[in-house]
């Protein structure tokens, strides 16, 4: 059965005016319930069931959001902050009345996939330690990356403040060369978050992180199509496979 709700509830939930806005609406007649017209801004209704109207507009209800962004390099993982520009102002008005927030964070300096969201269910479980939920980077290394380091990162490397790692999968892509220097392109899909782990994994062996740039967490991988700075919001296809696939056993 269906949990009921406070009509006004439902609408504020949605974004769609204050409490006391809602209560004046419906007093002049411009809420509609399942055809009839409603006055009583704290009627109960079915929000999966119920179709309701304001103004003419059909109001679909849903509890959850969850956003895909392509997050850009000098914008912080934060919901909010008083000097520096944050991924949910990246976000219009009509997403950020659900008050999403990153699950897991990216540095200032990195780019690439954030999911934002207001399902803290969800949220908790992949970022959960126990859950070893694998995260796949993209990243240029100042130095060769070589077969040794991709051993190494395999068994575990030791952190600057003595902390080691669960073993990473890292792939050699190709090096090249740039004023007498070379650098590697690299992909590593690690299962733990540490503060600044991917470049703190890289210095342990001696080589300098330049860019860095996710391109996965658990099963959802970045839109290939979606822009830099940009956002969408995520298919119920994509969560649910991300529900399904966010507890990877080791």
């Amino acid at each position: 059965m269906a949990k009921k709700m406070r009509l006004d509830k439902l609408l504020g939930h949605m974004g769609c005016g204050s409490r006391s806005e809602i209560k004046k609406w419906a007093k002049g007649g411009l809420i509609v319930v399942n055809g009839r017209v409603v006055k009583d801004s704290g009627l109960q209704v079915d929000p999966e069931h119920d179709e309701i109207l304001l103004d003419g507009e059909r109001i679909q209800y849903r509890e959850h959001i969850y956003v895909m962004m392509h997050k850009p390099q000098g914008v912080i993982s934060a919901t909010e902050d008083l000097r520096e520009q944050t991924v949910v102002d990246l976000l219009p008005e009509d997403i950020r009345h659900f008050e999403p927030f990153p699950v897991g964070r990216l540095d200032k300096d990195t780019e690439g996939l954030l999911l934002l969201t207001n399902d803290g269910k969800l949220a908790h479980e992949l970022l959960s330690p126990k859950r070893h939920v694998p995260k796949t980077y993209f990243s240029i290394v100042e130095g060769e990356v070589s077969d040794d380091d991709v051993e190494a990162f395999r068994d575990g490397v030791t952190l600057d403040d003595g902390y080691e790692t669960q073993p990473a999968a890292l792939t050699i892509l190709r090096h090249e060369q740039e004023e007498h220097r070379i650098y590697s392109h690299i992909e590593l899909t690690i299962t733990e978050g540490k503060f600044h782990q991917v470049k703190r994994m890289f210095e342990a062996v001696g080589k300098r992180v330049t860019y860095l740039k996710r391109l996965s967490m658990g099963t959802l991988m970045l839109d290939a199509a979606l822009p830099l700075g940009q956002w969408r919001e995520c298919s119920e296809d994509e969560i649910d496979q991300l529900r399904q696939g966010k507890s990877i056993e080791k």
